[in-house]
């Protein structure tokens, strides 16, 4: 049943909106394929680690900084913070079991979480971002800035991750390790380190989600949390280890529930998730490996 009256304006305002939401997605898709990419390892903390960091930027601007002071600040500890992780709690799982790994990330999710809050509270607040919420109008459309500004950064991360893993030769060592591990050993690839660095990028592309998406969200421990199930849809949707993928997928999902949620009543706000978790299922159906990942056939 369609609950509004449909204009082409609306329609594009509608549109601008889901692909916003959709970056985010992206964006913390993106951070799951990095370290499935790389270690093999689902990383259930992924949203508290980037809530995390969310609350550290909010901190640094209470003290004085503007938000985009404290950005590379904010990546830089969540950088840090992702190496750490691998370094200390991830580590000793390397050559075990993956289950193992997923249990491990799940007990940092709460422990993060937890962190959160005794030390900021458990209250919901709100988050100056780095872009104005006034609109401009397009073609009879109002599109907001900070939609425009949030898309505008996925593509930026993008183009930096594109030519990081390409051109330079630390991410083409972060390739080769997660590909085939003992042969870059044998060329003398740290790969342990290597590791560890996915985590880091992938605790730094988290961070961003984060921080584009607290403006629009209140800002407060389980702020990620739904997110984070949107982020591993989008990661399924596209293929658990296609970056490209990720950011299809994050931007399809983005628009597709955004626009059920306007134009279709039994949808709305409540029904969003469940719905869009169904049409993946039925894509899975038909293509396993989803988008753009690929299906390992195995001989047994």
């Amino acid at each position: 049943m369609i609950v509004v009256a449909f204009t082409w304006a609306e329609f594009a305002e509608q549109v601008a909106a889901g692909l916003a939401s959709g970056a985010v997605y992206a964006s913390l898709a993106l951070a799951l394929v990095l370290i499935f990419r790389t270690t093999g390892a689902i990383n259930f903390a992924q949203g508290e680690m980037a809530t995390f960091t969310t609350f550290i930027a909010w901190s640094l601007m209470n003290h004085g900084l503007g938000f985009w002071a404290a950005f590379p600040i904010v990546l830089v500890i969540a950088f840090v913070g992702g190496i750490g992780i691998e370094r200390t709690l991830m580590r000793p799982f390397e050559r075990g079991p993956v289950v193992s790994a997923a249990i491990v990330t799940l007990g940092l999710a709460l422990v993060l979480n937890g962190l959160m809050s005794v030390i900021w509270g458990g209250a919901d607040r709100t988050f100056n971002g780095g872009f104005s919420t006034r609109t401009v109008k397009i073609a009879g459309a109002h599109i907001s800035i900070q939609y425009i500004g949030m898309v505008a950064v996925l593509f930026v991360l993008v183009a930096l991750l594109a030519v990081f893993f390409r051109f330079t030769k630390v991410g083409l060592a972060l390739r080769a390790a997660s590909l085939n591990p003992d042969s870059s050993r044998l060329v003398g690839i740290r790969v342990g380190w290597m590791f560890a660095l996915g985590w880091g990028l992938a605790a730094v592309v988290g961070a961003i989600a984060g921080l584009m998406i607290a403006p629009i969200e209140s800002l407060g421990p389980d702020m990620m949390q739904v997110i984070l199930l949107y982020a591993f849809a989008a990661a399924v949707l596209g293929g658990l280890d296609s970056p490209v993928g990720a950011v299809v997928g994050g931007l399809l999902l983005g628009l597709v529930i955004t626009l059920l949620g306007r134009y279709v009543g039994y949808v709305g706000q409540t029904l969003k998730l469940p719905v869009a978790l169904l049409l993946i299922l039925a894509l899975l159906v038909v293509r396993p490996g989803g988008l753009f990942g690929r299906v390992a056939a195995r001989r047994v």
